[in-house]
């Protein structure tokens, strides 16, 4: 039996190489995407693992034993774990309530765009925004703590500002995946369990929530990752205090100047992030999120909660959104007054700061933005399209690659790039294109993922009429494929537009006296206390968001696409 397989798989893979062969275009295409993936996926990672565990030439753990002797690295390692954890549960949690207030109370329209702004917001913001409001909030000078509590010493630094400022940071993601969750379950079966004289609470414990589990659990592993790989939060929030392993690594190699220990903090950060990848994909990626039947969801509407618990669930869930609406009006009052918590007085001298000396910053940024917002949606398509509608050897292969980027945390991507091209033959150190590769091969797995989401709901018959009537790869992809898959091209766009706008972790390293960042300009406001430049920044780029994202879906209804919601991909 195993001999037969093992011929069956040869001769498939000769069969795919020997077509792979008579395609020059498929070909070509095929060897420049690996030759891509080489260079900007797998090369930086093998630096990044030479330069923590190679030494003269020969394998040596002498450095990660040297890290974890230090008690403040073992602390840090712990925090972390501790830290992610705790945004996981409570962010899940959260996610959880909106997204069963959005489908399974009879809230209004109107109700329902306000939760939904609310979960925006976050999402399209950089990381750090709102541990800053946080800080403008609830800081010893805070609007709430001091101005209307009267509060003169607060201590908000510490694992209790982080975990704040991350779960409200990442909640809004669990929020989207349970979202759409919940709304494809087979209402059916819910009202099945009503006629059979189940109470509410039964039927929730017995027929919804076990069909949610598994997204409960994708949400939770995704948050977990999400946290873990922050470090501006806690940077601003958290640190001595509750020192983490971002935040470590990024002081042993900005501070210490010690790139191999800031490699092997790296390396910790690694291994739990590869875990949950791995969990992801082959556990939870394998189980059925939902149950659908074909017809109507809506039969059960309301039903499934009482009028007064929905109202009770709205409340709860306008508490929070009011409070994130408050947080980001503190930041817009912060960029507009004179000094934060000493001279509230009206002025517009931040954004003339903003507009003047931040000038380059925001030059910087938009043409890295503008010039990695095609690339990675072009890139996206491409390899989403090779590994959905190709057969050739090491598809499988390519589709993990594509991933491994994606799935690790920026910092990491950041050191790894820093490593990899500062010297020949690829010295792309200091220049524009090292940000532009970090964020295109980051961020591209938003338009991969949609691309083959897209392409599984077509039929490739539709592909084959073109290519039996004598139309070549490039012919037919021009024309038939790219059509069809527009949706998802401009959802890669958008991501790419947002992450090469608001990422930090990824960059923080890359940046130079030629090309710097809006966030690097926030960052450095935050953590030297000009905290009303940092405000400014901020409001700068949920604007150009906001305007460039009206801008791409006004294009998308203009030439009648279907919109593909990719909000929800940022991470």
């Amino acid at each position: 039996m195993s001999s037969t397989s093992a011929s069956v798989r040869r001769e498939r893979r000769r069969i795919e190489l020997a077509n792979l062969m008579r395609d020059p275009v498929l070909l070509i295409t095929v060897a420049l995407v690996w030759i891509a993936m080489f260079v900007f996926v797998l090369w930086p990672l093998f630096r990044l693992l030479q330069a923590g565990f190679v030494e003269k030439g020969q394998l040596s753990t002498r450095a990660l034993v040297a890290i974890l002797k230090r008690p403040n690295n073992r602390l840090a390692l712990g925090n972390s774990m501790l830290l992610g954890g705790l945004v996981a549960v409570i962010g899940t949690a959260l996610g959880y309530l909106f997204a069963f207030t959005y489908t399974r109370t009879n809230i209004g329209r109107f109700w329902r765009g306000v939760i939904d702004v609310a979960c925006l917001l976050p999402l399209i913001s950089p990381p750090f925004t709102l541990a800053l409001a946080i800080l403008f909030a609830l800081g010893p000078r805070g609007l709430i703590t001091y101005r209307i509590l009267g509060l003169n010493h607060t201590n908000l630094y510490g694992l209790q500002g982080a975990l704040l400022a991350e779960v409200l940071t990442y909640f809004p993601i669990a929020y989207l995946t349970l979202r759409g969750i919940l709304a494809n379950v087979d209402r059916s079966m819910e009202d099945a369990a009503f006629s059979l004289g189940a109470s509410r609470l039964r039927v929730f414990l017995t027929v919804t929530l076990p069909l949610t589990i598994p997204g409960m659990a994708n949400a939770l592993l995704v948050l977990f990752a999400s946290s873990l790989a922050d470090f501006a939060s806690p940077l601003i929030l958290a640190g001595a205090r509750f020192p983490v392993l971002p935040t470590q690594a990024y002081l042993q190699i900005t501070g210490l100047y010690d790139m191999r220990g800031g490699a092997v903090l790296c390396f910790l950060l690694l291994v739990p992030s590869l875990l949950v990848f791995l969990v992801q994909s082959r556990w939870v990626g394998k189980r059925s999120y939902i149950t659908v039947s074909g017809k109507s969801a809506a039969s059960s509407g309301g039903r499934l909660t009482a009028p007064w618990a929905g109202r009770l669930l709205l409340g709860l869930c306008l508490a929070i959104a009011v409070f994130v609406f408050f947080l980001y009006g503190s930041i817009l009052f912060g960029s507009l007054v004179q000094a934060w918590g000493a001279n509230h007085t009206f002025t517009l001298k931040n954004y003339k700061y903003v507009f003047t000396f931040g000038r380059k910053a925001i030059k910087d940024t938009l043409i890295i933005a503008f010039t990695a917002m095609p690339l990675g949606g072009l890139y996206g398509i491409l390899v989403g399209y090779l590994v959905s509608r190709k057969s050739f050897p090491g598809k499988k292969a390519m589709e993990v690659v594509s991933m491994v980027n994606y799935s690790l945390p920026g910092m990491i991507v950041g050191i790894g790039y820093l490593l990899a091209f500062n010297d020949p033959p690829l010295a792309l150190a200091g220049t524009a294109w090292i940000l532009i590769a970090a964020y295109v091969f980051r961020y591209s797995a938003t338009g991969i993922r949609a691309t083959v989401a897209t392409l599984h709901q077509m039929d490739p018959a539709i592909e084959e009429a073109s290519t039996s009537l004598g139309a070549g790869t490039a012919t037919t992809f021009r024309r038939i494929t790219v059509p069809l898959i527009a949706p998802a091209f401009f959802a890669g766009l958008e991501i790419m537009f947002i992450r090469a706008m608001t990422a930090i972790s990824a960059t923080i390293f890359l940046i130079s006296v030629n090309w710097t960042l809006i966030t690097v300009r926030i960052l450095e406001g935050a953590t030297e206390l000009e905290l009303g430049h940092a405000a400014g920044f901020s409001i700068l780029v949920i604007a150009i968001v906001f305007v460039t994202m009206g801008i791409l879906r006004w294009v998308m209804r203009r030439a009648g696409m279907s919109e593909y919601s990719a909000i929800g991909e940022i991470r």
